[in-house]
């Protein structure tokens, strides 16, 4: 294992300005994907009356490729609704977790899955006021819908909204063609970003960035990325480089040691090879981390990070590892001031900012496409944890 001094000088850059994406899009190298996309931005659209639509009837059940699958139809649509044509859609653990029915909390059925929907508004409802416009370029998140009224949303906590929908959970999602989701949620996306590029940002991007601004890092702090080669890992990386953090890697494997540092990763931890809480020390002078991402889905990862971190430092809670818990010493907790936090998704501002940043190419996703009827397929790759990086579901 190798270590690297601290500091690194080179690692103190100042945080980006967020200027608009659109600016920034001649710096971005071509989307080897673009190609594959038949559907683009269009004055209309011809709606029809069915879709393809993947969906389950009962948690575990068959998962079904539907070919008929209701397409609701503009004057069906309540104030508020819009109706989007997707073309691409990510697919996130919580997908699989709605079908597994493994979380303390009941989704819909059936149930049309998907929360990283990236398409073209068909169809907006009447008396709906909203500045979008048939053929805008939006996506699809986690979160569908709030009030925008309570205490909650008025902070900008909107995803803790009694009232919040999500989409492919309480509503149906993404793993469609035609999906109906909701103007005051929907992200406009920037000016010529590939939609299948912002597919991933619209949950794993906005989640992890989010978390990271919920740490208050100060720029060339240290953050460690416990997960870091997996879909939020790598992104968080990508996001904590660009935000001027310095960037401590945990996960195994030279792959995932390679992608890092494809990323520009210089410390790179392997916890299957040795103390991750030494070698956390040994690369901070002895001092800590001053926070930790940890978007691994093992508990162990959250009780190294409170061993590693520094007086003051965060945990930033994110994976939620199955009957999972956090086990903190009171005393040492007091002692050191250290910041045990939740961060659960984004909210509107936080995803515009997300996309911008990856429009502005400082963030790439590690991903591969592949035919909406896939999605069984993904689960199982998924539960084996056998994916590299994400996937992308073709809507078209």
């Amino acid at each position: 294992m190798k270590f690297t001094s601290f500091p690194r000088l080179a690692s103190l850059r100042p945080p980006p300005i967020l200027l608009p994406a659109r600016r920034f899009l001649a710096l971005r190298p071509a989307s080897p994907h673009v190609a594959r996309q038949t559907i683009f931005s269009a004055p209309s659209y011809d709606i029809p009356l069915t879709q393809k639509a993947v969906t389950f009837d009962a948690i575990r059940g068959p998962i079904t490729i539907q070919k008929a699958w209701p397409v609701t139809q503009p004057e069906e649509l309540l104030p508020g609704q819009v109706l989007v044509r997707v073309v691409y859609t990510g697919v996130c653990h919580t997908d699989l977790h709605a079908w597994l029915g493994d979380w303390p909390l009941k989704n819909k059925l059936p149930l049309v899955g998907g929360h990283e929907g990236s398409g073209y508004v068909a169809a907006i409802g009447k008396q709906t006021n909203t500045d979008l416009k048939i053929g805008d370029a939006v996506g699809i998140k986690w979160l569908a819908d709030s009030c925008l009224h309570c205490e909650e949303c008025r902070k900008g906590y909107e995803s803790s909204c009694a009232e919040a929908k999500n989409s492919g959970f309480s509503v149906d999602g993404s793993f469609q063609q035609w999906a109906v989701s909701y103007a005051n949620h929907l992200t406009p996306l920037p000016d010529g970003f590939p939609l299948e590029e912002a597919a991933p940002i619209l949950c794993a991007g906005v989640t992890v960035y989010k978390a990271l601004k919920t740490a208050a890092l100060a720029t060339g702090e240290v953050v460690v990325v416990p997960g870091a080669g997996g879909g939020l890992g790598h992104l968080a990386v990508q996001y904590a480089t660009a935000m001027g953090y310095r960037v401590i890697a945990i996960d195994s494997g030279e792959d995932k040691r390679a992608l890092l540092a494809s990323y520009g990763v210089e410390d790179f931890i392997d916890y299957t090879q040795g103390d991750v809480v030494k070698a956390v020390q040994e690369l901070t002078g002895g001092h800590g981390a001053h926070a930790s991402i940890v978007v691994a889905s093992g508990a162990q990862a959250y009780e190294q990070a409170l061993q590693y971190l520094r007086p003051h430092g965060a945990l930033i809670a994110v994976g939620m590892p199955p009957d999972g818990d956090i086990k903190a010493s009171v005393f040492w907790t007091v002692v050191k001031s250290h910041r045990i936090i939740g961060s659960y998704v984004g909210n509107r501002q936080d995803a515009i900012e997300a996309l911008e940043i990856a429009a502005a190419g400082k963030v790439h996703t590690t991903f591969t496409i592949e035919d909406l009827d896939n999605l069984p397929s993904v689960f199982e790759r998924m539960r084996a944890a056998t994916l590299n990086g994400r996937v992308v579901l073709d809507c078209q």
